[in-house]
């Protein structure tokens, strides 16, 4: 047989080491002028490939009883194997897998390594425009020539990063082929706000808990340093709530975030600020709050709360008291936007997981064709997430291409 995969990802290259046997032939196609250019750039260059804590609840899908299918011990455990097949030593930190090297290069190189080793041939600067079925065969189209293959592979990715590649091309391959596409959006992505004054906070960085209402509905939270932007927010807990509140603004949905700017008061706040007013009760509200905020936030409190800086805790009263609190617990900001595809980290939305066999990732209805990756509706947390399941999809693949052609 002759396999072709069409992108040369993280998703893709595993599915072509996996296929290739001394039985078949597996050509990899890419657009780039080189393979793996995305996986140089996870965990800020030091490729975060895996994580030793996983659970369905770390992952999102429309299809979502049919994560497990992927998401499952069997799987995950595979991808330790393949790893440690790969010769790559990891380095554990908080349950994040890194390559001991700390460097992103290391995995990438591991990779073309054993693409060399097994003599799969990668075509890069491949741009496909177009993949027809005749009969039990494909023939893709390429802007420098075509392929006859008897199996595709497709892994072009999502919408994510487009300078690395990603333009989305394989969802328009897989409408072609009728299957039902769930509109791709920038998840794991910034958000962005009107607040007024976003300029006074940019560039704060504080460990908060976050709420995100939905309609004024509080429909999930995550706990998390937070950056505070000109534009709005960041950090990992704002990127772990983007999908929803990527998808709520895309139905038209009124999205708001509640930030708790004191997680470490675990009582009563009004008790906490009484006691503490007691060690400080001289200083006025701004070196007051100062003793635990971040200065920048402090003006940005005492505006919202209407309060002048130079009074003192005392002389509020309840009414001015259950401002303050509810300010500095439950600090409210409207999100009216994201960073969009250009800053996105994957997409939420994609392929129904319900219309491929995801024993082999083989589509439901085309034989022959494979599908890989984040094309998949399926996307997870930071903190190596979302590379696992395109190396668990790859190798899902993958194998099952390889075991096909020895049966053969």
């Amino acid at each position: 047989m002759r396999i072709i995969v069409i992108g040369g990802g993280p998703s893709g290259v595993t599915a072509a080491i996996k296929a290739k046997n001394d039985n078949n032939e597996v050509i990899i196609l890419e657009r780039n002028d080189k393979i793996l250019k995305k996986l140089l750039l996870t965990g800020n260059g030091k490729c975060n490939y895996y994580n030793e804590n996983f659970s369905i609840d770390d992952y999102n899908s429309y299809d979502h009883s049919r994560i497990e299918q992927i998401i499952n011990d069997k799987n995950i455990w595979d991808v330790r194997l393949f790893f440690d097949e790969l010769g790559i030593i990891p380095k554990v930190k908080n349950g994040y897998y890194y390559p001991v090297t700390n460097q992103a290069s290391t995995v990438r190189d591991a990779l073309i390594y054993e693409l060399n080793q097994k003599g799969i041939r990668v075509f890069c600067n491949s741009f496909v425009s177009n993949i027809e079925k005749k009969e039990d065969k494909f023939l893709i189209h390429t802007e420098e020539r075509d392929f006859y293959c008897d199996k595709v592979v497709l892994s072009t990715g999502s919408y994510a990063y487009p300078k690395t590649g990603s333009t989305g091309a394989g969802y328009v391959f897989l409408q072609e082929f009728g299957h039902t596409i769930i509109p791709p959006l920038p998840a794991l992505v910034q958000l962005e706000s009107n607040f007024p004054y976003c300029r006074e906070w940019d560039g704060v960085r504080a460990d908060v808990n976050l709420e995100l209402y939905e309609n004024d509905e509080r429909i999930a939270s995550e706990p998390g340093e937070i950056q505070l932007t000109d534009y709005g927010v960041s950090g990992i807990c704002v990127f772990n709530l983007s999908h929803i509140a990527s998808r709520g603004l895309y139905e038209g949905k009124k999205e708001e975030l509640h930030i708790n700017f004191v997680p470490f008061i675990n009582t009563l706040i009004a008790s906490w600020m009484d006691r503490y007013n007691k060690k400080v009760s001289s200083k006025n509200l701004k070196e007051f709050l100062e003793g635990f905020l971040n200065k920048k936030i402090v003006p940005i409190i005492l505006k919202c709360s209407t309060l002048d800086e130079n009074r003192h805790y005392n002389d509020l009263n309840t009414e001015e008291k259950m401002i303050l609190y509810k300010n500095l617990s439950d600090f409210r900001i409207e999100i009216t936007g994201t960073k969009g595809y250009d800053n996105c980290q994957i997409c939420d939305g994609g392929i129904r997981l319900s219309e491929i066999d995801l024993d082999t990732m083989e589509s439901n209805l085309v034989k022959g064709l494979y599908i890989t990756g984040e094309l998949l509706d399926l996307n997870g947390k930071c903190g190596g997430y979302n590379l696992t399941t395109c190396w668990i999809s790859g190798l899902i693949a993958g194998k099952s291409i390889g075991d096909e052609s020895d049966t053969n």
